[in-house]
């Protein structure tokens, strides 16, 4: 299928690269169709968009939460993981938002909702992580800044 993006133009997305969120995700529950986009010329190891299938303008930045956060490690529910099928450790994939506000210097990640997602069943969900130990806004522009000089 092709459809026409904010972020990358016309791109075409084959249908088993389609990532279903039951549930959709946190302030767009009728958004359930996603795929993960990268620049090519940046590599996957840097920032990915989370695009909407059903609406094409809607992309949210995302990125490996460990990049940033090297010993990040949220609990929730097992009940909450259901609806992503049966899970092994190797396909799970969890990624977080990135917020890049008109000032870089105040970038940040929300540790505090991840988005988890079984790369084998292509299913995926947002979750909330309990607790005060992970951050909405954890600021990442000079954690970035020195991995890119090779501190």
């Amino acid at each position: 299928m092709q459809i026409t993006t904010k972020v990358f133009g016309k791109i075409m997305i084959d249908d088993d690269k389609i990532i279903h969120f039951p549930k959709g995700i946190i302030g767009f529950p009728d958004l359930t169709e996603f795929t993960l986009v990268h620049d090519e010329e940046k590599g996957t190891d840097s920032i990915h968009w989370l695009q909407s299938i059903q609406e094409p303008a809607f992309a949210m930045p995302v990125m490996d939460p460990l990049i940033v956060c090297p010993d990040y490690n949220p609990e929730a529910d097992d009940e909450l993981f259901n609806v992503l099928g049966e899970i092994k450790p190797e396909e799970l994939l969890v990624l977080v938002t990135v917020t890049v506000p008109k000032d870089l210097t105040q970038m940040s990640v929300n540790l505090k909702g991840p988005i988890v997602i079984n790369a084998a069943e292509k299913r995926a969900l947002q979750i909330i992580v309990e607790g005060d130990e992970y951050k909405v806004k954890f600021p990442i522009y000079d954690i970035l800044n020195k991995k890119k000089a090779g501190e």
